[in-house]
C-alpha cells in the first residue's frame, strides 16, 4: 500500500479528538481495513434503488465497497455511477468485475466466476480473458501474493466470499458455532419462515447468553471483522450489551425474510450464494440483467478516492443521487459538516441522499449545522419502511433525505 493510500484511510478512521486508548483502537482498525474487507457489499440494493428513485439522467455517487451495489444501480438505467473507496482492494475488485462484464463471452462464464467463485479454471480465465484488460494497479493487486503466498486471484478458485476481513469473521463465527455443536446451514435448509424461526430459537439464540460470547463481544476489536470501527461500535451498542444487539440483528437476518429470497442469509449461514438456477443473487449477477450490464458498464467509474475530496473537485449541481453506506458513523461533527456542505453544493434540485446507521435514529439532527440540515427533508415514513425491508438486516436504520 502506498503512503498516500495509508494516509487516506488513517484520516478517515482515526478520530482526531479521541483519547489515546481510543486512538490506538482506531489505528488497529485502520490497519485491518487496508486489505480486502468486503467481497460482497452488505447493503440491500433493492432498498437502495427504491429509495433513490434513479432516473435516466441521474448521476449517482456512492461508496464502492464490494461494488455489488454500484454495478446493480446500472440496472435502473442512470446516466452515470461513480463509486469511490478508500480501500485499494475494493477498487481492484470493482475493476475486476467491470473488465469481466466487458470481456467474458457469456453470462454462464460470468456467473461461475463471481457467483460461484471457486472453480479451478477461473485462474486461467483471469489470465487469458480479464487480466489483459485491467489497469496496471488492479492487475498488480490481483497478481501479487497474499499472506499465504498465493496470488490473490486464486481467491476465485477457493471461494472469494470466504476471503477478506468479513469472510474471515464469518468463518470464525462458523468455527465457534461448531464448537457449540451448531450447524448454521440448518437455517438455509428451512422451507418456511416458521421453520427458520424454530432453528434460530433452538440453536442460534442461546449462543448469545453464553458468558464467553457476551465477554468477547463487549470488546470493540471483536467486531473489526464486520468492518465496524470503534467509533461505530459505540453507536451500535447504545445502552445495551453488544450481545443483545447482535442477537436482535441476527434474528432479523435468520427469520425476517425467506432464505430463498435473501442472498445475505446465504452469505452469513452458508458462506456462499445459493447455486440453484433461480437463486436470489445481487441484481448485477442475475441472468435477466446480463445484457443490460454489458450495454451500460461504461457508465460506471470506480476510483480510489475520499468522497469529500471527489466532491470538492466536482462542479456545482452536478450530482443528484448519493449513497453514503454507513460511513458517517465513523465521522466527527466537523467531518460530517464538511461532507454535507459538499453534497449540498453539488446537489441538483430533487437530489436524494441515502445512508445507513448502526443505531436506529438518523445521526444528522443535533450534529449537522442547521443551515445545512434545513436544506434537506427527511423522508421519515419511507425511511422506516426501507429499514424494515432491508434484507441485510445488520443496520439499525436506513435513512433517506431529499433536497428541499
Amino acid at each position: 500500500m502506498t503512503v498516500q493510500a495509508k494516509r487516506i484511510i488513517d484520516d478517515a478512521v482515526v478520530r482526531k479528538t479521541a483519547k489515546p486508548g481510543e486512538k490506538l483502537l482506531d489505528r488497529a482498525f485502520a490497519f485491518a481495513f487496508k486489505g480486502l474487507v468486503y467481497a460482497q457489499i452488505w447493503e440491500d440494493p433493492l432498498v437502495d434503488m427504491e429509495g433513490l428513485a434513479i432516473e435516466r439522467d441521474s448521476r449517482v455517487l456512492c461508496i464502492a465497497s464490494g461494488s455489488c451495489n454500484a454495478l446493480s444501480y446500472l440496472t435502473a438505467d442512470p446516466a452515470q455511477v461513480v463509486a469511490v473507496d478508500l480501500n485499494r482492494a475494493h477498487v481492484a475488485l470493482g475493476q475486476l468485475k467491470i473488465a469481466a462484464i466487458r470481456h467474458l463471452p457469456t453470462y454462464d462464464r460470468f456467473r461461475r466466476f463471481f457467483a460461484e467463485a471457486d472453480h479451478k479454471e477461473n485462474r486461467e480465465i483471469y489470465d487469458t480473458l480479464i487480466a489483459p484488460h485491467l489497469d496496471a494497479e488492479s492487475r498488480k493487486y490481483w497478481e501479487s501474493r497474499d499472506v499465504t503466498g498465493r496470488r490473490r486471484i486464486t481467491h476465485f478458485t477457493r471461494g472469494i466470499y470466504r476471503q477478506g476481513l468479513l469472510g474471515g469473521f464469518i468463518g470464525m463465527a462458523h468455527l465457534f458455532a461448531r464448537l457449540y455443536r451448531i450447524d448454521l446451514s440448518r437455517v438455509l435448509a428451512a422451507t418456511t419462515l416458521e421453520e427458520q424461526r424454530e432453528v434460530f430459537e433452538r440453536e442460534l439464540a442461546p449462543v448469545f447468553d453464553r458468558r464467553f460470547v457476551r465477554w468477547l463481544t463487549d470488546h470493540p476489536a471483536s467486531l473489526f471483522g464486520l468492518g465496524i470501527p470503534p467509533a461505530q461500535y459505540a453507536a451500535l451498542a447504545g445502552d445495551e450489551r453488544m450481545a443483545v444487539v447482535l442477537r436482535r440483528r441476527l434474528e432479523k437476518l435468520a427469520c425476517g425474510f425467506a432464505v430463498a429470497d435473501n442472498y445475505f442469509a446465504w452469505q452469513a449461514f452458508g458462506r456462499r450464494y445459493d447455486r440453484r438456477p433461480e437463486a436470489a443473487l445481487p441484481p448485477y449477477l442475475q441472468r435477466a440483467n446480463w445484457e443490460r450490464m454489458r450495454e451500460r458498464i461504461d457508465r460506471l467509474d470506480v476510483r480510489n478516492a475520499n468522497m469529500v475530496h471527489y466532491l470538492g473537485d466536482a462542479d456545482a449541481t452536478s450530482h443528484d443521487r448519493y449513497v453514503l453506506l454507513d460511513a458517517q458513523d465513523w465521522m466527527d461533527d466537523a467531518q460530517l459538516n464538511t461532507l454535507w456542505a459538499q453534497i449540498t453544493r453539488t446537489a441538483r434540485p430533487g437530489a436524494r441522499v441515502l445512508f445507513r446507521t448502526a443505531a436506529e435514529p438518523s445521526l444528522l439532527p443535533g450534529r449537522l449545522a442547521p443551515d445545512l440540515l434545513d436544506r434537506w427533508t427527511y423522508r421519515e415514513e419511507q425511511s422506516a419502511d426501507l429499514t424494515a425491508r432491508d434484507r441485510s438486516s445488520i443496520y439499525g436504520g436506513v435513512h433517506l433525505y431529499e433536497l428541499a
